[in-house]
């Protein structure tokens, strides 16, 4: 997933917690392997391959696909994993060496493209089948909050008490280790060293939507790797980092991003009823007041 992730577990017997959180860093291994883009051979990419048919796919893959058609249902197709073509478009072809900015891509196409039309996929859960109603797609960001929430699922059989964290993404549970409530920043996408904001959290999930890294020049464009399913290109004007709390981790990436695409002119309406919180990019940050009640610490 080119990023560095983290668990801490504690409650439980150390040797029981060393398994438990061996078999949960697995789950990683298996959602990159079985959902990436950046390996044709990969599940995901077979089914893209052969996206005019039904195609069998292992379990993980499957459900990361169903999740991410209900997620398309629910935001009314804001958020719409069928922006891999669009990626490849801008030069997003490979998994390393977005992460500075200083990657130029001189074939990359930046001009924008027609309205998608709806999206029906299909699923037999008996058979393990997918058709991807001819689309190509990509489960970067929620394949990543859902490695979070089943990697959640696996420690919650031995401990009560663990943090997962992933590139931005993190899911809380139970009390830290000093007994307490689990303490996560909020991270600055100007680079400063300091956090925005300090959150104080237990049994949620934190993800951020940002532009910090993912991002490069496309001909003599900047781009980032947000792009808007209206236009097929990156999307959010004026926003450069987004962040959401939420009950669960991939709902919450999915919400962040949605409202990242939103841009400054739209998202404080859209986040009314969202734990959110913003920075625009002449720095300003902006919270919501579901959010405000999570925050013990802000930078002055």
């Amino acid at each position: 997933m080119a990023t560095d992730i983290s668990v801490t577990a504690w409650g439980a017997e150390a040797d029981e917690l060393e398994a438990a959180i061996a078999a949960a860093l697995e789950v990683f291994h298996q959602v990159e392997a079985e959902c990436t883009r950046f390996d044709p051979a990969s599940p995901l990419m077979q089914a893209n391959a052969n996206n005019d048919r039904p195609i069998a796919v292992p379990s993980l893959c499957f459900a990361a696909l169903t999740a991410a058609a209900h997620a398309y249902e629910r935001t009314d197709g804001r958020f719409d994993p069928r922006v891999h073509d669009d990626l490849r478009r801008l030069g997003y072809t490979r998994s390393m060496g977005f992460e500075t900015g200083h990657v130029e891509v001189d074939d990359a196409e930046v001009d924008g493209r027609a309205d998608l039309a709806p999206w029906r996929p299909t699923f037999d859960a008996r058979e393990s089948t997918v058709h991807l109603d001819g689309s190509q797609v990509d489960l970067g960001g929620i394949g990543k909050g859902l490695a979070v929430r089943w990697a959640s699922a696996v420690l919650r059989r031995t401990t009560a008490d663990y943090l997962v964290e992933a590139g931005g993404d993190c899911y809380a549970a139970g009390s830290a280790p000093d007994g307490g409530a689990w303490r996560v920043g909020v991270e600055d996408p100007l680079g400063a060293p300091d956090p925005l904001l300090v959150l104080e959290v237990a049994d949620r999930a934190v993800t951020t939507s940002s532009i910090r890294i993912r991002r490069w020049t496309a001909g003599d464009r900047p781009v980032h790797h947000l792009i808007d399913p209206r236009t097929g290109l990156p999307g959010g004007i004026g926003v450069l980092a987004v962040t959401v709390v939420g009950s669960d981790p991939a709902v919450a990436e999915v919400d962040a991003k949605v409202l990242f695409l939103e841009g400054s002119d739209r998202i404080a309406a859209a986040a009314t009823d969202i734990a959110a919180c913003w920075v625009t990019e002449d720095g300003e940050l902006m919270t919501t007041p579901h959010l405000e009640r999570c925050v013990m610490w802000r930078r002055q």
